[in-house]
């Protein structure tokens, strides 16, 4: 796990994954920052960063003398920031560059249409 990211939140990271693709189910028993850190071979401090991250965005919950669990709507929570960051990073570009270059909105997105059909 190394491309130049701070390993925690490189943890984090995966585990968004997780719950984004559903292989870790909301309700579910998420990996204990042990688990996280014996299968990363990194120090569970720096696993357990990772881990609050994810508890401090309402990801995972805490359940006393049980562990982490995915918390009820936490796909739903990273799916809505994920939907945030696409369009900060790709689509406000995109349309600065349209409007310097004089493309209307309508021809953006006929354009994306376009490009989506051949896919």
């Amino acid at each position: 796990m190394e491309d130049g990211r701070p390993l925690f939140v490189q943890i984090a990271e995966q585990v968004e994954s997780s719950v984004l693709d559903g292989s870790l189910a909301e309700g579910e028993r998420a990996p204990s920052t042990t688990e996280l850190a014996a299968f990363h071979r990194i120090n569970p401090a720096t696993a357990a960063k990772g881990v609050n991250l994810l508890v401090d965005r309402g990801i995972l919950v805490k359940r006393r003398g049980l562990g982490m669990f995915v918390a009820d709507g936490a796909q739903e929570i990273l799916r809505a920031e994920r939907r945030q960051h696409f369009a900060d990073h790709y689509l406000e570009p995109m349309l600065t560059e349209a409007r310097a270059v004089g493309l209307s909105t309508d021809s953006v997105i006929e354009m994306l249409r376009a490009r989506a059909r051949e896919q």
